[in-house]
């Protein structure tokens, strides 16, 4: 997943949606993002992220909500430069969330969503493209980007 924004990923304001672990968002921090923040609607998987976070001593540049996907994004105040969405598979949560968070992605946003082989995301999302979707075994990414002609 890293490979395909490995030169998009410095300096940036990183979001893990549906964080679990906080592997991803531990991964974007230590590649060179500036902070991210975790959320997850369940405590035990927000423990678990903090406590990764604290192992890898990335703490001031961590921050968590413990929250819903989609009522996160309607209350969040801040936009991001990468949204790392790797929600349960067959729920329909990347549909639900891709609305909603793309009024909170910078001009140059980026967003990827890992998820089950065949699920076909839009090809559009208000100001966010559908740019490639990748296939790895049982899973996909999909990558979406804000073009940079857009105002």
């Amino acid at each position: 997943m890293f490979s395909i924004i490995q030169f998009d990923i410095e300096g940036t304001r990183v979001l893990d949606l549906f964080c679990g672990t906080g592997q991803l968002g531990i991964e974007a921090i230590s590649r060179g993002a500036k902070e991210c923040r975790f959320v997850d609607s369940s405590a035990d998987s927000l423990e678990c992220a903090r406590q990764n976070v604290t192992a890898c001593r990335m703490n001031n540049q961590c921050s968590f909500t413990q929250s819903d996907s989609v009522d996160f994004l309607r209350m969040a105040r801040m936009t991001f430069d990468i949204a790392l969405l790797d929600p349960p598979y067959n729920k329909g949560l990347i549909e639900k969330a891709l609305p909603v968070l793309e009024p909170k992605m910078s001009d140059t946003g980026i967003v990827l969503c890992e998820h089950e082989r065949g699920l076909v995301l839009p090809d559009e999302v208000g100001r966010l493209r559908k740019h490639k979707t990748y296939r790895y075994g049982k899973i996909e990414v999909t990558v979406y980007r804000i073009p940079a002609d857009e105002e």
